[in-house]
């Protein structure tokens, strides 16, 4: 109740300089709820600049204010100016990620800054560098829960459509279009109320999944007839994607997300893998169902975190190696993923 009535007390107060940070390769959530963020500040009386530690996929800059969004490392000129805005912020609001590695080189400038730092997010385990912490994981989305703060706050009725698009965006995608397992019957109330702003909700799903290009369209059909492998002794499926392989579809960033997900339409699957070579490392993306952590799985061997059913990793090994040590762990999980209800 005390921090409560303290973050009462700095929303409520005279106008503020704000920076609001995500992590890095932002996604829907982590724009979504940004912007909303920023947008209701602004309403509040203060300045509010989100700035994010690189570029975000193409089919989330159609967002309200997302021209206004600083990209890092873009230029020298934006580091710069992201070095000058978080020295002299007031307040630094750090948004959908738990710890400051988590937006590469902004983590070391927000750390040193002298404004008070607010932590709102929905993943375990948050690292202790926040003066204000809203950190519950049972929060479909980080969005989910920058409506339901504005709410407490006593200020739904600022929500307005710009603001109900972007935090729809971060609980649609975050929940996989309603589909998982953390779509509870808060997410579909808070939907209900932004959708009382007017929202159209299908302009937001449009505008997310049905504007691909067609290199990365492509690149899906390539990885479903050539690179997706079922493991049924594991239940699990896997698809692997080399650097040339996705510079021979242009592809661009973002063009790889949700593609892990298509292992999980699959029959008897119940874990899907996707692993991406990048310039100095292997990312890798892990999804779940039920009660199989692909979160623990992936933060024992692949320095990875996330959620129970969603999660990332990444290696400094070379693709081939990444793949073989990871079919060399699944003999340990086997039985439990044999006794995973789908």
């Amino acid at each position: 109740m005390q921090q409560w009535n303290a973050f009462y007390e700095l929303i409520n107060s005279a106008s503020k300089r704000f920076v609001i940070l995500t992590h890095q390769n932002p996604d829907a959530d982590a724009i979504g709820s940004s912007l909303g963020w920023k947008m209701y500040l602004q309403k509040k009386g203060h300045t509010a600049t989100v700035i994010i530690p690189n570029e975000c996929p193409a089919n989330l800059r159609w967002m309200p204010q997302f021209d206004e969004v600083i990209t890092y490392d873009a230029n020298v000129s934006s580091q710069l100016r992201s070095k000058e805005l978080l020295q002299h912020a007031d307040v630094i609001c750090c948004l959908d990620f738990n710890a400051l590695h988590r937006i590469k080189d902004l983590g070391a400038l927000a750390q040193n800054a002298p404004a008070t730092k607010i932590l709102i997010d929905h993943h375990l385990e948050p690292e202790d560098f926040a003066s204000f912490v809203f950190s519950d994981t049972s929060k479909a989305a980080t969005a989910q829960y920058i409506f339901e703060i504005i709410d407490q706050l006593g200020d739904g009725i600022l929500v307005d459509e710009p603001m109900a698009e972007c935090l729809y965006a971060g609980i649609m995608t975050d929940t996989g279009s309603f589909r998982h397992g953390n779509t509870t019957p808060e997410v579909h109330l808070a939907v209900a109320e932004l959708m009382k702003t007017g929202l159209n909700v299908n302009h937001v799903h449009r505008s997310i999944f049905d504007n691909n290009s067609l290199g990365r369209t492509r690149l899906l059909g390539y990885v479903l007839s050539e690179k997706l492998v079922v493991l049924p002794e594991y239940r699990t499926a896997y698809m692997s994607l080399s650097i040339e392989e996705l510079k021979r579809f242009n592809s661009e960033m973002g063009d790889t997300d949700g593609i892990v997900n298509v292992g999980l339409s699959i029959e008897n699957v119940v874990m899907s893998v996707l692993m991406i070579e990048r310039r100095d490392e292997i990312k890798l993306s892990f999804r779940s169902v039920d009660q199989f952590s692909v979160r623990d799985l992936a933060h024992k061997y692949f320095a990875g975190g996330g959620h129970k059913n969603a999660s990332g990793g990444r290696t400094q090994l070379t693709l081939p190696q990444t793949l073989e040590r990871f079919l060399s762990i699944l003999p340990e999980y086997q039985t439990e993923l044999l006794n995973v209800e789908k």
